[in-house]
């Protein structure tokens, strides 16, 4: 299958994505992608520097009568989402992508594929390693640890480069232009809980839900898909409210930027109750895949006997405990005022896991205002206060701007109209794209992001259209070619 999706047009952008597919890099475990990088840029004998987290600046000269135009910056992030379906065996600190072709889009076996954002690297490799493309003088800044946290946007140094234009190749529409995006803050819950032990006059029962189509936390949070963590603390509350149940775990969801897609628990009934626990649990089910019947039509909800665990959570902590996830607010929080269809702030509860003792709940929250951002971090914080856990707001960056006004924007929107005979929908979107943060340390730098279709990002079902990359890879040239003289 390599070669086939190698042998796709444009050939040398394909063939980088698959060099970089072949190469582990999940969030945090990029060291091997970036000394790729390192030794590609030094072997095409241009200047190449890593700095001190591992950002990758490789800079090349103007082509032939082109010195004189803007400098340009090409921007994307070497690391990706690590979600893969339950039940396939892959490690993604050890393993490449394994790619297939489906019609016109590439997608992963089970996994996340790392267009997101594979594609922009290999594009901008691809200008890298071209001798027929015109362009001035050239950057390509590759940052890494952008899904959790921005972390290598964040450690960029001020003044190591010169580009007054950056293209940040990190969108996933080709539809769109983007020039601006919401920023985010992580809000953590930790806490301890006591426990008790469990009456051998009872039974247990393990709760399974899978198959959710989960998805990007920005990108796809208006969607109204089924939130894995909320479902399944929705089951727990009204079973304890119904019969009154113990709870052995939770465990469910992951990175904060997904959408979570799966969730599983163990409770504890009085022998006394499994019948009518059953026939609650069963009416729940019932309504729920009417409720997502449109959304997440392959959402699976099952529940089997289990051994008996030894301990269980004391009651009084478990309602406080579920009392609270119920109010944790989760989805779109509010639209905005200004930009007709975005989403303004949303929160994603991304991750719930309570065993042994320990409770440990992520948050992701998004807003374009940084005081609502705030507002609604406040608002989660706000729903543990009576639980008395640990809570804490870390990771906060800032959102980008809109300069409907920068001189790239009139730029690439004529060039798309007279390419496609329509006009670009120019737009912000929800994402936290690196653009803001990066902005800090480089003020003068117009931005702006594009990107081929994508669908599916942070999950397993994602995959790239093969045709709009070839579009997309026009698109960039193109764009290089028309960068205008200083």
């Amino acid at each position: 299958m390599e070669d086939k999706i190698r042998n796709l047009e444009p050939k040398v952008l394909w063939n980088h994505f698959a060099d970089i597919n072949a190469i582990p890099r999940p969030s945090k475990k990029e060291e091997k992608a970036i000394q790729f990088l390192k030794e590609f840029g030094e072997k095409l004998g241009l200047t190449t520097y890593v700095d001190k987290v591992g950002n990758v600046i490789i800079s090349k000269p103007a082509t032939k009568g082109k010195e004189k135009c803007i400098p340009v910056i090409l921007q994307g992030h070497i690391d990706m989402v690590a979600q893969k379906n339950e039940g396939v065996d892959f490690d993604f600190e050890r393993e490449g992508i394994k790619m297939v072709i489906d019609g016109d889009w590439v997608k992963a076996d089970g996994t996340t594929l790392g267009a997101d954002n594979g594609i922009g690297v290999a594009a901008a490799m691809s200008v890298l390693s071209s001798d027929d493309i015109a362009h001035g003088p050239l950057e390509v800044l590759v940052t890494m640890d952008e899904e959790t946290g921005m972390t290598g946007a964040k450690a960029l140094e001020a003044g190591k480069m010169k580009g007054k234009i950056m293209l940040n190749l990190d969108s996933e529409d080709e539809n769109e232009l983007t020039i601006g995006c919401a920023g985010g803050i992580d809000v953590s819950i930790t806490g301890n809980y006591e426990e008790k032990k469990v009456k051998k006059s009872h039974l247990a029962y393990k709760i399974t839900l899978k198959g959710l189509k989960g998805g990007h936390s920005g990108m796809e949070i208006h969607l109204g898909r089924g939130n894995a963590n909320k479902i399944m603390n929705r089951i727990l509350f009204n079973l304890d409210e119904e019969i009154g149940i113990g709870i052995s775990y939770i465990n469910g969801g992951g990175l904060r930027n997904a959408i979570p897609r799966e969730s599983k628990s163990l409770i504890v009934i009085k022998e006394n109750d499994e019948d009518l626990m059953l026939k609650y649990f069963n009416e729940m089910v019932s309504q729920l895949k009417l409720e997502y019947k449109v959304t997440d039509p392959d959402m699976e909800i099952f529940i089997e006997e289990e051994e008996l665990p030894a301990r269980i959570m004391k009651s009084f902590f478990m309602r406080d405990l579920l009392s609270a996830i119920y109010s944790n607010p989760n989805g779109i929080y509010r639209m905005s005022p200004d930009v007709a269809g975005l989403v303004q702030t949303s929160n994603n509860l991304a991750r719930v896991f309570v065993e042994g003792g320990t409770v440990e709940i992520n948050n992701l929250t998004r807003s374009s205002v940084d005081s609502e951002k705030m507002d609604l971090a406040n608002a989660i914080k706000a729903s543990y206060i009576r639980y008395g856990a640990d809570i804490s707001m870390t990771g906060s960056y800032p959102g980008w701007a809109p300069d409907p006004n920068a001189g790239i924007n009139k730029v690439m929107s004529d060039l798309f109209e007279k390419e496609y005979g329509k006009k670009p929908l120019i737009t912000a979107c929800h994402a936290g794209l690196e653009c803001g943060i990066i902005k800090n340390n480089y003020p003068d730098v117009d931005m702006i992001s594009f990107g081929p279709n994508i669908r599916g990002p942070h999950s397993p079902d994602e995959k790239v259209q093969i045709s709009s990359v070839n579009r997309f890879w026009i698109f960039l040239k193109n764009t290089l070619e028309n960068i205008p003289e200083v």
